[in-house]
Formats: structure tokens, C-alpha cells, sequence
């Protein structure tokens, strides 16, 4: 007898498309017969410089505990977080990355009749996992590419647990300042989690950075969330962490798994905090590589979407998919960003400045070869 077993999952789960990540260069090599060595990839929002050297030091140091479970509290790391932030212990919650804790957070606290609101062009991971859990995800259109917070306010209803808001937000670089997050926060019923989002808080140069430590003070229905994946070049190794009230951390730590974060990843998250001059390096090499990406697309004429993360989407007009494929066969992989509803935007990652040439010289030609009505020039 032949068994459906798709069916047998729960409803939320049999109707999910997986998440797809930027395509590995090692697969692109394989399919198309290229070098690895000639690829370039900037589809992932990686860190250039590679890892810290004082990560790479710990991690050597580590290697030989391989066989040794890791410490399932992650009490250094955790130690040298409330160092850096001036949090308690207690307020911390670790991740295998902050994709990880996103997941957990929202296990905790939705189920199948409750409501998650987030913004249309945010990270796709917010509708999976509300999805996966069988909630309701209420998707809020965007406003020029980014949060519309007096729509995504006005959102919540009786049946809303979950808000997340993505700052600066993937896959569109859009961002928010503190006074507009705070005025967000202050409409926002303190029975409802907002979850703030801050992948690529780092990156942030602007005057009016949010301080999101000192609006969790104000606000205790709040969840801060960041990773060790982007500025800090860590992401193979897979550290994420949240801040929140002790209380809500008691909740996090209870469903979050046992040794979710390996020993390497715990001892290179910890070593790197330490590195500032590799934190200021990559956000020195990250704003020179964006005014050259900019300066690009405003020669050919490109709209794009201003950034304060490490990537930039860029408008390539109605035969993105053929613009994207040209560009894999000249070994340069960036994003596609179609299924977050951008359809003539790819999604490309700041990289060293000779990859971003590349990447430049690769996508002229790859215009060049379209109808000039085609290529989104002028636009």
C-alpha cells in the first residue's frame, strides 16, 4: 500500500515551500562546470574579510574538546554578551544563529489560534515558522520597500501575539530610526511580543541608531534578536543570540534545544566580540563597497533600493531571472528576490571592492545582452 506521507504532517507544515538559501559556489560549479575558484559569491550577506583572526586563534585552540559536548548554558559567551551590553545573564537566550531563537520565540508564544503580524518584503523565515505552527501570519503591505509601522500597529487585533520588524530589514536594506521604532512600540499592548529584529545592527552608522537596550527597558514585551552571522563573520559557525526580560528568557530557555550552539561556534562568538578593530574594518569595507555598488547602478541607470545592511537590492527590470542567469555563467552568484515578491530585483551582498568590480562588469554585460525596454535602465 502505497502511503501519502506528506499528508500525515500537520496542515501548516504539508503547504511550505522550503526556505531557500544563495546557491553554494561548489553547486554552481557542479552544474554549470566552472572553477570554484573563478566563482565569486554574493548572495548570502557574508563578510568579506573572512573571519577574525582572534576567532580563527579560538577556534584552533578549541578543536581538540571536539569530542566533549558543549557547554549547553553557553556561560562564556553569555558572560561576554552582559559585558558587552551591560545585560543580566538571565536576559540572555542563545541560538544557532538568530534564525534558531526567531523559531523558538515564536513556538513559545503562538499557536494555531493566534495572529503574527509582520511586514510584506521582510524575512521570509517570520511567515515559515508562523506557518509551520499553524498560526495565522498577517502580512502588512510595505511602505517604499519597508515597514509601514502605523499600518503594522493598527494590525494587531485580540489574537495578536507576535510582531516582528526587521531593522534594518532583509531583503530590502530599509530602516528605521529610534524615534519612529519608539512611537511603534509605545501603540504596541504590552500583552503583545515584538520581536526587533537586528541582524545587521552593526552596519548601522546612522545618528539616529536605534538603541534598542535602552527601549527594552521601557518596554518588557520586547525581544531583541541578533546574530554573530553578518558583521561579525561568523556565519558557518552558526551564533545567534536574543536579549529580553529575565522573564521571557525563562520561557526561551525551555523549549530551546540542548547544545543548540556548538563549542567552535561558543568560543569564536566569544573571542570575536573582543575584536573591534575587525568589527570597524568590516564596517569601513561594507560602506566603501555600498557608495561603489550605488555609484554603479546610478552610470546605468538602475533604481535600487537605499541599504543600511550589507547588501543592496537593485531594480534590473522584467527579465531578472535572465539577468540572474547571466550572471551565474560568469561565476558571480548573487539573490534572486522573486519570492519575496520582487520580481525584477536581485539582492547583492557588499563585497571586496574587487568583487564588487566583478560583479559591476559582469551585470553590464549581462544588461547589454537584453532590449534596452527589457533591462531596467531609466527606470
Amino acid at each position: 500500500m502505497s502511503i501519502d506521507y506528506q499528508s500525515l504532517a500537520v496542515k501548516g507544515v504539508q503547504a511550505l515551500t522550503p526556505y531557500q538559501p544563495g546557491k553554494p559556489i561548489d553547486e554552481l560549479a557542479r552544474e554549470l562546470g566552472l572553477n570554484p575558484d573563478s566563482i565569486i559569491k554574493l548572495a548570502s550577506n557574508e563578510n568579506p574579510l573572512g573571519p577574525s583572526p582572534r576567532a580563527l586563534a579560538a577556534v584552533r585552540e578549541a578543536l581538540h574538546d571536539l569530542c566533549r559536548y558543549p557547554d549547553g548554558n553557553g556561560f562564556e559567551l553569555k558572560q561576554a554578551l552582559s559585558a558587552r551590553f551591560g545585560v543580566k545573564l538571565s536576559q540572555l537566550t542563545l541560538g544557532n544563529g538568530s534564525n534558531d531563537v526567531l523559531e523558538v520565540i515564536t513556538r513559545c508564544f503562538a499557536d494555531q489560534q493566534s495572529e503574527v503580524v509582520f511586514s510584506q518584503y521582510a524575512f521570509a523565515v517570520y511567515a515559515l515558522v508562523t506557518q509551520a505552527i499553524g498560526a495565522t501570519g498577517v502580512s502588512v503591505p510595505a511602505r517604499d520597500y519597508g515597514h509601514d509601522l502605523d499600518a503594522m500597529a493598527e494590525a494587531v487585533t485580540d489574537l495578536t501575539k507576535l510582531v516582528f520588524v526587521a531593522n534594518p530589514n532583509n531583503p530590502t536594506g530599509t530602516v528605521h530610526g529610534a524615534k519612529a521604532i519608539g512611537a511603534f512600540l509605545d501603540r504596541i499592548p504590552a500583552r503583545v511580543l515584538v520581536v526587533l529584529d537586528e541582524a545587521y545592527c552593526e552596519y548601522r552608522q546612522a545618528d539616529d541608531a536605534v538603541d534598542a537596550l535602552a527601549l527594552l527597558e521601557r518596554h518588557p514585551n520586547l525581544i531583541i534578536t541578533r546574530t554573530f552571522s553578518k558583521a561579525w563573520g561568523l556565519a558557518s559557525l552558526r551564533a545567534g543570540y536574543s536579549i529580553s526580560s529575565a522573564e521571557i528568557a525563562n520561557v526561551l530557555n525551555r523549549v530551546r534545544q540542548p547544545f543548540n550552539v556548538d563549542n567552535l561556534a561558543l568560543t569564536a562568538a566569544t573571542a570575536v566580540l573582543d575584536d573591534e578593530e575587525y568589527l570597524q574594518r568590516s564596517r569601513e569595507v561594507n560602506a566603501e563597497g555600498m557608495k561603489q555598488l550605488e555609484t554603479a547602478f546610478g552610470k546605468m541607470g538602475l533604481a535600487y533600493i537605499p541599504s543600511a545592511g550589507n547588501f543592496i537590492a537593485v531594480d534590473v527590470g522584467d527579465k531578472a531571472a535572465d539577468v540572474n542567469q547571466s550572471l551565474l555563467e560568469q561565476g558571480v552568484i548573487v539573490r534572486p528576490i522573486a519570492g519575496y515578491g520582487m520580481p525584477r530585483h536581485l539582492r547583492v551582498s557588499i563585497g571586496l571592492p574587487e568583487e564588487n568590480d566583478r560583479f559591476i562588469e559582469s551585470l553590464a554585460r549581462a544588461l547589454d545582452a537584453l532590449p534596452a525596454a527589457e533591462s531596467g535602465r531609466g527606470v
